[in-house]
């Protein structure tokens, strides 16, 4: 999607704060015990109360309304009667729809009590999140969020997950440009234009290369297994650099 005119912008912006409010709302209920079952239905509460509907369940059926993931899962974790635990890392990914418009963002949580190596996970999966973002201007290439991503990786000695990629968003939940790497991709020749949306979400890991299917339709793991952690903004490009849409504050 290309931003057009300031009802655009005001309607993304909307849609990104209420799924932003979700995954802190979610987050502040995560505690021992607690199952993703509950935890979905308390994002699914916070989405339907602000008027906008589950993106992934709009759009593809998922069997719930957010993304949980717990430890050994990268992505697309399926709400379920899965207890979190102490010491548990899990991943929450939320995008919703509202009149049109699609969001879409995640942020890692540890719950304590939390280990120095996974805590350094976490803190710098959402360096490495803005360390893209960062590359986002008008004019300048595409690649140039993989490139810098990767070169924070290999800085602090961790891997990406090659497999799963940011992608445009706006008026469906993926959309053009799709397939944009957040790791380094020689082939990626495009260029940002201005107004253009789209998510910057990488997965940072500790070994973890690849995300590969599990035993359902939906949960992936990471290849070879390690900690993995994803934090993610949906954002439109200007001259001046990003908008970031899903803010919860």
């Amino acid at each position: 999607m290309i931003v057009s005119s300031d009802d655009d912008l005001t309607r993304l912006k909307e849609i990104g704060h209420i799924c932003a409010v979700a995954v802190k709302t979610m987050a502040a209920a995560l505690e021992p015990g607690i199952t993703t079952r509950e935890l979905d239905q308390i994002g699914r509460k916070v989405l339907e109360d602000a008027g906008a509907q589950s993106a992934p369940e709009l759009c593809y059926q998922f069997p719930g309304a957010t993304c949980i993931s717990v430890n050994e899962e990268v992505a697309h974790g399926i709400p379920g009667d899965r207890k979190i635990l102490a010491g548990d890392l899990v991943n929450i990914d939320v995008s919703g729809e509202k009149a049109g418009f699609f969001g879409d963002t995640g942020s890692s949580f540890i719950v304590p009590p939390v280990t120095p190596k996974l805590e350094r996970l976490v803190r710098d999966g959402k360096r490495a999140m803005w360390v893209g973002i960062n590359q986002v201007r008008t004019g300048q290439p595409m690649a140039n969020i993989g490139n810098a991503i990767g070169t924070f990786a290999r800085k602090n000695r961790y891997t990406l997950i090659q497999n799963l990629a940011s992608h445009g968003i706006g008026h469906s939940l993926h959309e053009e440009p799709k397939e944009l790497a957040t790791w380094p991709d020689p082939d990626e020749t495009r260029i940002m234009e201005e107004g253009l949306v789209f998510t910057v979400e990488p997965f940072l890991s500790i070994g973890g290369l690849w995300a590969e299917d599990g035993d359902d339709p939906w949960t992936l793991f990471s290849e070879p297994k390690a900690p993995t952690v994803q934090f993610e903004h949906t954002l439109v490009v200007t001259r001046n650099g990003p908008i970031i849409l899903t803010l919860a504050d």
